[in-house]
């Protein structure tokens, strides 16, 4: 199934690069005239524009086969990746100054390359849903079991008018083991008989009915007689989580949630991103950032430039993280929390955390390997120990590195964390994060909080 939906990516990738393509010449070809031979400058331009689009479809994971097979995602997605693309474009243009470039042609270029998509993936989605009613109501199934799987099962397909017959459906409790079995056997002989008369395309058969010989001779029967046999699982006492399915050698393992950074690869491809991010950072921007704000912090009020903290790392796991310091020097720090018009803030405390600069520091941690550049963000050793009383999973979050920013900060939930309420919406955003990791992910993640703090935020204080 996942290397189906990797070939549904690429293909829909790979005609996106077509269709660009052709909309950059149709639309070079609409502004000038009669075609000839662009200069090296549009062509140049050509191959920028597809390959923003394609970058931003990533960034935006637009190419994830719901948000294509899906309405309201697919409009949202498509919308996200437009504003992407004219961010890409724009900053390209400017910074390589290439002014020379026609409006008018960009405009065709928008609107033949962006209708073409949208008419594309339009086609896709009205295919996607003929060939899926189609489907369904061309298929004849069998359910076999009497368990809250199966039932669940037939309440599925037959919401979509598919043709289904019951086997076994109802087993009496009081017979004995010996007159089960005989009770079974008699109706697999007569699943198979059926399935022969009726031309079943699918079996589905509740895994708790068959035996190891059972198995096998279903499976042999199926493939004889061009069947699908498909065995069902009664999950009910997981109640209604999602499961993920991994093998060990041959054996499967159940496990109640994704867990991306749980494998190395994805471990250093993410330690990667941020040594090399957070040392680009000190490089360039820390030379001119602490210099300028530390004078500023100083000439306000007595006090170290830097304000250091315990917070809980990774696994529980306390360390010292490093801020720019944003408050008179007081005695409460570690206790109290930052509030809404907390006295103890400074004026350049005050626009150093609207802008969310007081933060930069904390790329030293980064580098150090105590934080991440985005991940679920660090609580102070009091609050953490405060809510993992009161909120279920709260600790859950720090399976994975502490990061500078963060999926639940983008989202609106940062700042004061005295509602319990609260709170507990700003963990399920780390969960969801936990479980929905990406490297593309972070760099959405990344984008957002620049972008927050540039129109600034109501919570930033």
């Amino acid at each position: 199934m996942n290397s189906n939906r990797k070939i549904f990516k690429v293909f829909v990738l790979v005609i996106e690069f077509i269709i660009i393509n052709l909309s950059c010449k149709l639309a070079y070809f609409l502004r000038f005239g009669e075609y000839s031979d662009p200069s090296e400058t549009y062509v140049f331009f050509f191959v920028t524009f597809t390959l923003a689009w394609i970058l931003a479809s990533l960034f935006t994971n637009s190419y994830e086969q719901r948000k294509l097979l899906n309405l309201n995602l697919f409009l949202q997605s498509f919308g996200a990746t437009l504003f992407v693309h004219i961010f890409l474009v724009t900053v390209f243009i400017v910074s390589v100054k290439m002014h020379i470039l026609s409006r008018e042609y960009l405009l065709y270029t928008y609107l033949t390359s962006t209708g073409a998509i949208f008419a594309f993936r339009s086609v896709l989605l009205l295919a996607y849903r003929y060939y899926n009613s189609m489907t369904y109501t061309i298929r004849k199934m069998a359910l076999v079991g009497y368990d809250e799987g199966i039932a669940e099962l037939y309440d599925h397909f037959d919401a979509k008018n598919t043709t289904i017959y019951r086997f076994l459906d109802q087993i009496d409790p009081n017979l004995s083991e010996f007159e089960r079995q005989v009770l079974i056997r008699d109706e697999v002989d007569a699943l198979k008989t059926f399935c022969k008369e009726e031309g079943i395309n699918e079996i589905y058969m509740s895994l708790n009915l068959l035996s190891d010989d059972l198995i096998e001779e279903l499976s042999d029967f199926a493939d004889d007689n061009f069947v699908y046999f498909r065995m069902v699982t009664d999950f009910q006492k997981l109640g209604h989580r999602s499961v993920n399915v991994d093998f060990f050698g041959h054996t499967p393992i159940l496990s109640l949630r994704k867990e991306p950074l749980a494998t190395v690869f994805n471990q250093t491809l993410k330690r990667g991103f941020d040594i090399a991010f957070s040392f680009l950072v000190i490089l360039f921007i820390f030379p001119i950032l602490i210099p300028i704000v530390g004078l500023l912090i100083k000439l306000e009020s007595p006090g170290p430039i830097f304000f250091r903290q315990f917070r809980t790392g990774k696994n529980g796991k306390d360390f010292l993280c490093f801020k720019f310091r944003t408050m008179t020097v007081n005695k409460d720090s570690d206790a109290k929390q930052a509030t809404k018009g907390d006295k103890r803030i400074t004026k350049i405390g005050g626009i150093l955390r609207k802008t969310s600069l007081d933060e930069f520091p904390q790329f030293i941690n980064v580098l150090r390997g105590e934080m991440s550049v985005v991940g679920p963000r660090p609580h102070m050793l009091k609050h953490t120990d405060e809510y993992s009383r009161i909120i279920n999973k709260y600790l859950f979050r720090h399976f994975i590195t502490p990061g500078i920013t963060g999926y639940a900060q983008v989202n609106g939930f940062r700042g004061e964390t005295n509602d319990p309420e609260m709170m507990r919406k700003r963990v399920e955003h780390d969960a969801w994060y936990v479980e929905n990791w990406s490297l593309f992910l972070d760099l959405k993640i990344i984008f957002l909080t620049v972008w927050n703090a540039v129109r600034g935020e109501e919570n930033a204080y």
